[in-house]
């Protein structure tokens, strides 16, 4: 890994008042708690990390002695120090994450994984504000966001009378928020009435909401490999059987989905149809009726993730599926979190009313109602007119980085999946292990996204998500390629 000045230790103190020691020891901490240093994983060498942190051997020793008081490592004489197997402390989505079953497994806790996708979560909500370092962040910087948008709607609902948000509000939301949606979906020629939308906090609940209702354990969800990772865990939870269809640089590979949906009989498909969560492929036409067949021969349900729809221009060759089914078999969700704020987290689901209504009514048991203040908000954002135009200035500026982030990474010895028109990510093979490169990049103050997280069995892989907005400092592009290069050398030097 690369070196680290002690000075740029982040720490809850000012470091001018720690020892080398303390310093060396929060970092040590820190590197454990955010699991770069792994539980059984062997600690840099004394020696090793003396030079790195430009520090002497003795102060190592010192560090490393106290990480063993505190419960960090475990010393092994001849051997080195170790990070100790701390799942009691462990949380239990963490324990469910690694497999670990705590002090009381007899066989011992399994290895987990060198990133996992709470990891990855803990850290991108805590690299928030710096978003330039965040090149594996799932959102767009604040700074392109605009702030006044939301605050405008806020000041205006504050003139209203207070006694319009003290109820529990609706089940299915806002009624004038899902009157716009209406217009929006028409413009997407996707024909639904308010009575077949239900607000939700964004896709997370919306998914959460479908699996609840109509997967069992046992069922078959067919996602794709690669695809969104938060969603990964909320199936298996639900017990289904997780199958990866896979992606080619014009979209899913649909004879490989023919395939699979003959041979497992899936319960459902979700698929983002317009720009894809990692690869940036859409639709076409063809594939979208294509699609449609199989899963009336077959009978599943699609559920359809347009959550980038409104970062795609219009005249964009992307075909949406329910603008072809009409909500018949297909269930639309959408969201605002990507264009107007990852926080406001408010999203829809439109699907034909009988699925509304089993929706509306697991909402209920589940959460009772989303906030109406939120929807209120979204609704004066759309009904005042601004957000169209907001949208556009976004989608220009994502044009205006998009080649230069893609000139950079294949600069660096990377290739790209696709070269996709719109939209905020690039899928590149780095030609090395992600994991070990998001690792590295970690510890050089870079938050990076391996794709081992985008497979629903979260296998070692090559390939790695980069969002366009935030591939600008010029760090990171010297850091990929001192990275890279360096694995070329060493990979050189053994004649691998």
């Amino acid at each position: 890994m690369s070196s680290v000045p002690l000075d740029q230790i982040p720490a809850p103190h000012d470091a001018a008042t720690l020892t080398l020691v303390d310093q060396l020891v929060q970092w040590g901490r820190r590197r454990i708690d955010e699991r770069v240093f792994r539980p059984g994983m062997r600690m840099p060498s004394i020696r090793k990390l003396a030079l790195d942190k430009g520090v002497s051997r003795f102060t190592v020793v010192e560090a490393y002695e106290r990480l063993v008081a505190q419960g960090y490592l475990d010393s092994r004489r001849g051997s080195g120090f170790y990070v100790r197997e701390r799942f009691a402390s462990a949380s239990p989505i963490e324990r469910r994450a690694t497999g670990a079953s705590g002090p009381a497994d007899s066989a011992g806790p399994i290895e987990p994984p060198t990133i996992d996708v709470v990891w990855l979560l803990r850290n991108m909500l805590q690299s928030s504000t710096r978003p330039e370092k965040g090149p594996g962040l799932g959102y767009l910087p604040a700074r392109w966001l605009d702030g006044e948008l939301i605050s405008g709607a806020l000041r205006s609902l504050g003139r209203q009378s207070g006694s319009q948000i003290l109820g529990f509000g609706s089940p299915q939301g806002f009624l004038p928020l899902r009157q716009q949606l209406q217009t929006r979906l028409a413009e997407f020629e996707i024909g639904a009435s308010p009575d077949q939308i239900v607000m939700v906090s964004g896709i997370t609940q919306a998914i959460d909401l479908l699996a609840r209702i109509y997967v069992q354990p046992g069922d078959t969800v067919i996602v794709g490999d690669p695809a969104w990772f938060q969603m990964f865990g909320r199936f298996a939870s639900q017990g289904a059987r997780l199958v990866g269809m896979p992606y080619t640089p014009e979209g899913p590979d649909l004879d490989a989905l023919e395939s699979l949906v003959e041979t497992w009989r899936p319960r459902m498909l979700v698929i983002n149809s317009v720009l894809q969560n990692p690869t940036g492929t859409s639709l076409t036409a063809a594939q979208a009726f294509r699609i449609l067949r199989l899963a009336e021969q077959y009978d599943f349900i699609v559920v359809e993730d347009d959550v980038y729809g409104d970062l795609c221009p219009a005249g964009y060759p992307a075909t949406r599926l329910a603008s072809l089914d009409q909500l018949r078999r297909v269930i639309y969700l959408g969201s605002f979190s990507k264009t107007l704020a990852p926080n406001l987290r408010v999203g829809f689901i439109a699907s034909a009313l009988d699925v509304t209504q089993a929706v509306s009514d697991q909402k209920m048991l589940v959460a009772m109602t989303t906030p109406e203040l939120n929807e209120r908000v979204l609704y004066r954002v759309l009904s005042e007119g601004h957000y169209r135009r907001h949208v556009e200035r976004l989608r220009a500026r994502l044009d205006g980085v998009r080649d230069k982030a893609a000139r950079m990474l294949e600069r660096t010895g990377m290739r790209l999946f696709t070269a996709p028109g719109a939209g905020m990510f690039l899928w590149a093979d780095t030609g090395v292990s992600a994991d070990a490169l998001t690792a590295a990049g970690h510890e050089a103050g870079f938050l990076l996204t391996p794709g081992s997280l985008f497979s629903p069995h979260q296998s070692p892989t090559t390939w790695m998500r980069f969002n366009i907005a935030n591939c600008g400092d010029p760090a990171l592009a010297s850091f990929l390629t001192s990275y890279l290069d360096s694995v070329e050398r060493r990979a050189g030097s053994t004649g691998a």
